[in-house]
């Protein structure tokens, strides 16, 4: 009987370890203005639901100690592995904003990000903002709880893919994010770069203008222009993300 008990109760630590791990690093449930309580309850509440509805392995529930605690090692790569996936992809818009904006000249600029309540670019933190509105707008939340329900359907708790597919997943997952985040910045990169070709051409006709010093207020104008005519496109790019997470995810 105690048996039993031990081995439930180490299934469910073994499910609470992923989802733990998972939210620990996920966009949206990772961030430091969720208070830690709501994190808690949040994770021991999905824990029950998941240990009910996908439970372990028969074979992880009868494990020795040293194989519990490999066990939950495993839980905790599998469930950090996810996470990192999703932060990565969800970065994608923020790296478009600190790509535009170190070509527009506003490195230099910080501001405090609420998300993380670190300093960040203004620019990348205002098309964080409004990409995690458009995310939760589109229950994009709703995803991020599918991702690790179709994690336990592949992989019930006990079981995890191998570390080789895992790196190359979050390899995968990065190339995605590169590339789709120098997609989104392209059109402010192409308007600053005919700008710079005006500009090379004004010092050539008119050589005592100092183009150094109007260049910096019509980098950023032609930036803010182009980014104000972005945003409506941010609201599809949610579905992109969610092609991209559904492409790698579940791994």
């Amino acid at each position: 009987m105690d048996a039993v008990i031990i081995g439930k109760l180490l299934g469910f630590t073994m499910v609470m370890t992923r989802i733990s791990a998972f939210f620990l690093v996920a966009p949206i449930f990772g961030t430091p203005s969720i208070p830690q309580t709501i994190k808690v309850s949040a994770t021991v509440l999905l824990s029950v639901f998941f240990s009910l509805i996908n439970p372990p392995v028969a074979a992880a529930q009868q494990a020795s100690a040293i194989q519990a605690i490999l066990l939950l090692g495993s839980e905790a790569t599998y469930g950090l592995a996810l996470g990192v996936i999703t932060s990565i992809l969800f970065a994608t818009v923020k790296l478009a904003g600190r790509i535009a904006e170190d070509q527009m000249g506003l490195t230099m600029a910080e501001m405090l990000d609420p998300l993380t309540d670190e300093q960040g670019l203004p620019i990348a933190t205002l098309l964080e903002l409004i990409f995690s509105i458009a995310f939760l707008a589109a229950n994009g939340h709703h995803l991020l709880l599918k991702v690790l329900h179709h994690s336990f359907e592949l992989f019930p708790a006990g079981q995890i893919p191998s570390i080789a597919t895992l790196t190359g997943n979050i390899y995968e997952a990065t190339a995605m994010m590169l590339t789709a985040s120098l997609q989104l910045a392209a059109p402010i990169l192409a308007a600053l770069l005919v700008l710079l070709v005006i500009l090379a051409l004004l010092a050539k006709i008119v050589p005592e203008m100092d183009i150094f010093f109007i260049s910096f207020p019509l980098r950023i104008a032609v930036g803010l222009i182009m980014l104000i005519a972005l945003m409506p496109f941010i609201d599809g790019f949610v579905s992109e993300t969610a092609k991209m997470m559904a492409k790698i995810l579940p791994l």
